[in-house]
């Protein structure tokens, strides 16, 4: 078997563009070796310097390249003054939840001044993927992408891109973010809304001082371009679109799709969609753009952040075009848009959904307060999971599962609201809005078939959610505005072609129905993906049984498992 090595170095430029060929891995499943060494680096955006943490140096952090069927391993050694888990977004790390990386769900976080191997199997998956920090609101600047191409020989099933790039949206704060967070913890109320939002690390020349931080791709006319789009921003779902160009969406989340064309993409934090750009313009400077979309009544950072699209040969001078962006608020074209997203549904890349559901749970999404004499108002904002706020454990759940830990959590989530109501109604009861605490989890018998029905509540005020599924990918069956109606909508289902994806958006005011097989035993993490919400308590786990015999069992922890 093939070694190979990969050393990053301190790398940073005002513009910088790569392209990678699509087929740049000449060598058979291999073993991919990382180094991730996260330090506090001085990093200057928009009108000045601010230190941040970073992995090697480098903001975004760097590509993970691999084939299906490779085995990574990624040492992180943690040298900034923080506590630190990496979560390998979208990989399903079959029986290896120690690999998955959410702090105080399946592991202790890595210390100042230690270390820990992430080592995993890319096993069934092919194709863009990202890694960020998972513990407090450290994934601001702490991400990267991960880059699965398929097996040797195996060519994508679609017309073949002569050049691909990655594009990663984020956002970006002027201030410290975990200061920001711990002093709108104490006052009860979410703290500063981002300053900008950027793509690659950059926020564009819309933004003052900012004419150096513009990521540029420059391409030749007549060529087509795979672009890798990956959400990490904490809190904004996206539009993103390329002025004068349409897109082919080909895939989401790492599984191929339908292809179909569009002139915008909705992109919610943590999915990552590629597209197929066919350079057929006239030569000149396109803006790439990128800007919130919100339908909801609460604040989001509105700026759009741009990189430029660049015809070769084409003088630097010139002012580039903005693509026409639906408008922020624009419900329909989001439903319309999630609305064409199949499974491509062949021989080759079947989409194997449960047609049989041995276990269903109806969850309300809810977002309400709770005392707190010392806070603004006397109240804090908390969030909800069937009116359950998520209190995070001082022993990773994995760990006390696994060594039958007593005490850590319990296994009575229910399964459906314990009080029902006219969820997505005005005006609501108001004693609905106090939540009650608990480290409460659903326990899952191994291969058995799950439906999850994700219900948006009026509790405080509507809201879309993005959520994400540890260690499984999942079918998107259904999907509506205002309460779901357990006697109709199942008969609405899509049950031959659904999107297979890892993060789903539940829509504003209303409803997203999921089916999964639980044949990946261990104690996986579901949340809401904007992190706001997930520190308010929006989010649980599921303890998925072990099957019978050792090779359907969770692996034994490695040696380096970090502690508490």
């Amino acid at each position: 078997m093939a070694l190979h090595s990969f050393d990053f170095c301190l790398v940073y430029a005002f513009v910088i563009f790569v392209f990678v060929p699509a087929f740049f891995i000449q060598s058979e499943a291999a073993v991919k070796k990382y180094q991730f060494d996260i330090k506090v680096k001085n990093v200057s955006r928009l009108c000045h310097a601010k230190p941040i943490v970073t992995v090697n140096g480098m903001f975004p952090g760097p590509t993970i390249y691999a084939r299906e069927g490779d085995n990574i391993l990624v040492n992180v050694t943690n040298h900034a003054q923080y506590n630190m888990s990496i979560h390998w977004h979208g990989l399903k790390q079959y029986r290896n939840g120690w690999a998955d990386g959410p702090a105080y769900i399946t592991q202790c976080p890595i210390q100042t001044g230690k270390s820990y191997t992430y080592n995993f199997n890319v096993t069934g998956q092919r194709g863009t993927l990202w890694w960020h920090a998972h513990i407090s609101w450290l994934r601001a600047t702490v991400y990267g992408a991960i880059v699965i191409m398929p097996k040797q020989g195996t060519p994508f099933p679609f017309p073949q891109p002569h050049f691909e790039a990655n594009l990663i949206l984020g956002e970006w704060w002027n201030s410290d973010v975990e200061t920001l967070v711990k002093q709108g913890n104490a006052l009860g109320l979410p703290p500063n809304m981002s300053d900008a939002h950027t793509i690659n690390g950059k926020p564009g020349p819309l933004f003052p001082c900012s004419e150096k931080h513009t990521y540029v791709i420059e391409v030749e006319q007549g060529k087509t371009y795979l672009l890798r789009i990956i959400n990490a921003a904490l809190n904004d779902e996206l539009f993103f679109g390329i002025a004068n160009h349409t897109m082919t969406v080909v895939e989401i989340d790492a599984v191929y799709v339908k292809p179909f064309t569009t002139n915008s993409i909705l992109i919610a934090p943590g999915q990552t969609t590629n597209v197929l750009v066919h350079a057929n313009q006239n030569p000149n400077r396109y803006f790439i753009a990128a800007r919130a979309f919100d339908d909801a009544p609460v604040p989001v950072d509105n700026k759009t952040a741009t990189a430029i699209f660049q015809y070769k040969g084409v003088p630097k001078t010139l002012i580039p075009k903005l693509p026409l962006l639906p408008l922020p608020n624009d419900t329909t074209f989001a439903l319309s848009y999630n609305q064409k997203l199949k499974s491509l549904n062949t021989p080759k890349f079947p989409a194997n959904v449960p047609l049989k559901v041995d276990r269903k749970l109806f969850i309300t999404v809810g977002l309400g307060t709770n005392p707190c004499p010392s806070c603004v108002n006397g109240t804090r904002l908390a969030a909800s999971l069937n009116n359950i706020t998520f209190v995070m454990p001082q022993t990773a759940l994995l760990q006390a599962h696994y060594y039958n830990i007593s005490g850590v959590f319990r296994t009575d989530f229910p399964d459906k609201p314990p009080t029902p109501f006219n969820y997505t109604g005005a005006p609501l009861t108001a004693n609905l809005r106090t939540v009650v605490q608990g480290t409460r989890v659903s326990k899952i018998k191994f291969n058995s078939t799950v439906e999850v029905v994700l219900q948006d509540t009026n509790l405080l005020t509507v809201e879309s959610h993005p959520f994400h599924l540890h260690g499984y990918n999942f079918f998107v069956v259904g999907t509506g505005v205002g309460n779901f109606d357990p006697a109709k909508d199942p008969a609405k289902f899509n049950l031959v072609d659904p999107p297979e994806r890892n993060t789903v958006g539940v829509p504003t005011g209303g409803w997203t129905a999921i089916r999964f097989r639980a044949d990946n035993p261990g104690v996986w993490f579901m949340h809401c993906h904007l992190e706001l919400h997930t520190g308010w308590g929006l989010k649980t786990a599921f303890v998925v049984e072990n099957g019978p015999g050792p090779q359907y069992s969770i692996l034994p922890p490695p040696k380096d498992l970090p502690r508490c």
